[in-house]
Formats: structure tokens, C-alpha cells, sequence
């Protein structure tokens, strides 16, 4: 049999037969929830960066998102893609035992997940190398806010134009779009407590990934 020709392609909406086939039905959420944030079809689409007419087929079921469309448009309307999705989410559970989520690493930054998962904010407990210029020379800017809190050494902050070293004890916080960049300023690194908002996302869970996907303390974010 010949194969038909190629579904549309591009931003906004994925190819008929591929991952979104697998989706369920999305579109009374998809509706409810721009209801709910008060934006009109044509506010919504702006800011999605869809056309309206793109984006009413996908409230009305004649379309269905693909994975990255489903996450542009829970940041949309301040949402998670479980509830784009229409899941219930499990009740949290408020506490982080010793010796749970093991260590984490990435880029030579070691990490431990020192909060729940499914919240407003991430927090972490970070370890911190020294001499590491790769990372300590990348400026972030992203949404949001960061608080820090230095356990053990001695960490350099610099916030916009001006420098910080912070010792055991001391702490930041700030408006992470300032720029921003974190380093090591002890030969044995630094440690320290780390939270920050986070965009939630049943596909995100602890994002430690590498330039364009992480969310770590300073990391890099879509958002750079």
C-alpha cells in the first residue's frame, strides 16, 4: 500500500499518526482552562504563538496537541500538563525522608531532592565543584525567583553588576531575572539549600538536564 502524503508540519500542531494519537481527548479542558485564566480565543493564541484558528480546532477536538504544544500551553494558562490531560493528581506528600531520592549529578553539579514534587517551587541541596568555569561563567536569566542558603565553603553570587561571596550561614534572594551566575569560591566547593519557583509538569519531574533543560540552581533554562 503507498503511503499517503505527510500531515502538516511546523509549531503549531503535530503530524496526524504520530505521539498526540496517544493523547486523550484534551479539548474540554483545553477550553475550561482558558475560561478560567479570562482570556478570548485570540489572547490565548498570541500568547500560546498559535493562530486562533489553530487553536479553536484544538478546543474542539478536531485537532489534537503534540507533547510540546500541550507544555507551551500549560505555561499559557499557569497549569500543568496533568491537568491539560484531565489526571488527578495523588495527594502530596508533605515530607522528604533522609535517604530517600538519591544524588543526582549534572555538569559536575551534584544534587539531592530536599522537597516534594508537583509544587509551585523546587528545593534542592546542591553541591557545588570549584574551578568549574564552564558553569561559573554562564550567565542565567529566566522567570522567577531564588533562595539560597549556604551550608558549607564559600560561594560566589554575582547578581547583575555586582559580586557577592557568601560564608556558611548566609543566604540570597533574589529575582532571577537578574542575571546570574553561581560559582565555588572553596578548593573543596560549596554546599548549600536551593529553592526556586518551577514551571510544574508531569514530564518535568526533577529537571537536571543540560543547557536548554534544566532548572537547577542557575541552570539553564528554555527561558536563557
Amino acid at each position: 500500500m503507498t503511503p499517503g502524503p505527510p500531515g502538516p508540519a511546523g509549531p503549531e500542531g503535530a503530524d496526524p499518526g504520530t505521539e498526540a494519537d496517544a493523547l486523550p481527548a484534551v479539548a474540554p479542558q483545553l477550553r475550561e482552562l482558558r475560561r478560567r485564566a479570562g482570556l478570548t480565543l485570540e489572547a490565548a493564541a498570541a500568547r500560546a504563538r498559535l493562530s486562533p484558528a489553530h487553536l479553536s480546532r484544538l478546543e474542539t477536538g478536531r485537532r489534537q496537541p503534540s507533547l510540546p504544544l500541550l507544555l507551551g500551553l500549560a505555561r499559557t494558562y499557569g497549569t500543568t500538563v496533568s491537568e491539560l490531560l484531565g489526571e488527578t493528581p495523588a495527594e502530596a506528600d508533605p515530607i522528604v525522608r533522609a535517604g530517600g531520592p538519591g544524588a543526582r549529578e549534572a555538569d559536575g553539579w551534584t544534587y539531592w531532592q530536599a522537597g516534594g514534587s508537583g509544587r509551585g517551587m523546587q528545593a534542592l541541596r546542591v553541591h557545588v565543584p570549584y574551578g568549574d568555569r564552564s558553569q561559573g561563567e554562564l550567565v542565567r536569566v529566566h522567570p522567577g525567583e531564588e533562595w539560597l542558603y549556604v551550608l558549607k565553603g564559600r560561594l560566589r553570587l554575582h547578581l547583575g553588576e555586582a559580586e557577592y561571596l557568601l560564608e556558611p550561614g548566609d543566604s540570597a534572594h533574589f529575582d532571577s531575572l537578574t542575571p546570574h551566575r553561581i560559582a565555588a569560591a572553596s578548593r573543596t566547593g560549596a554546599d548549600l539549600l536551593f529553592v526556586h519557583t518551577l514551571l510544574q509538569s508531569s514530564l518535568s519531574g526533577l529537571c537536571l538536564g543540560g543547557t536548554g533543560t534544566g532548572t537547577g540552581p542557575g541552570r539553564p533554562t528554555t527561558h536563557h
